[in-house]
């Protein structure tokens, strides 16, 4: 595709519910095509995916019901092998924000699949106790949730969450980490976040253990 194609055509959105949106102006770290977006999203039931890394495996359980239009993006992320040898290039560990980050084939940051769609966000999570504003969320341990970079801007980026953090509730959860996941996030954050010349002992950047997803890869039986 030319630039020339890019600046005379829209960008292409899918006609489904779920309308996954070409955001031409952020091209994809990685090619794949726009999900399928059939008129009726699955909203039920769950999937399992498991991430292979070089700290162990992370165990996934996707939430159907949750945020379907989510898992449908990320089961097909997941298809196209977007997630296989990619690194988690974000660690936090905050009092406030314990999460490990993957997710961007450019282990920038900034990577994505080129498009966007909308959020799907938990309207039941209880208050933070560490904010007196009663704003921030218990995003719990375990939580498996879409990073983002402002409304409806989801794109391939998430987030582990391994110690109950304090978040607004504006980013989309739509699964959780299993036991043997959570294990393999212990390690890796045990190693703290690698320090830099400006800040020799950092809280959030990138991985002192450096992590790499080697395969992701979908379950087909269903519990």
């Amino acid at each position: 595709m030319t630039a020339v194609d890019t600046a005379v055509r829209p960008p292409r959105t899918t006609h489904g519910p779920c309308a996954y949106t070409e955001t031409p102006e952020e091209p994809a770290a990685r090619p794949v095509p726009l999900p399928p977006d059939p008129r009726r999203t699955p909203a039920r039931g769950s999937v399992r995916v498991t991430l292979a890394t070089n700290h162990g495996p992370i165990g996934l359980t996707l939430d159907r019901a949750a945020a379907p239009c989510t898992v449908q993006s990320f089961l097909h992320l997941v298809g196209k092998r977007f997630y296989d040898r990619t690194p988690c290039h974000r660690l936090t560990a905050y009092p406030t924000l314990s999460v490990l980050q993957c997710g961007d084939p450019s282990g920038t940051g900034e990577g994505g699949p080129g498009y966007r769609y909308r959020d799907e966000l938990p309207t039941d999570l209880p208050p933070a106790p560490t904010d007196p504003t009663g704003e921030r969320r218990v995003y719990a341990r375990g939580v498996l949730a879409m990073a983002n970079a402002g409304p409806d801007t989801n794109g391939s980026q998430f987030f582990l969450v391994y110690a109950n953090s304090a978040l607004r509730p504006n980013y989309t959860i739509f699964g959780e980490v299993d036991e043997a996941g959570l294990a393999t996030l212990d390690r890796i954050a045990a190693g703290g976040v690698a320090p830099t010349a400006e800040d020799p002992a950092p809280v959030d950047g990138a991985p002192a253990l450096p992590v790499t997803i080697s395969k992701a890869v979908r379950w087909h039986h269903h519990r």
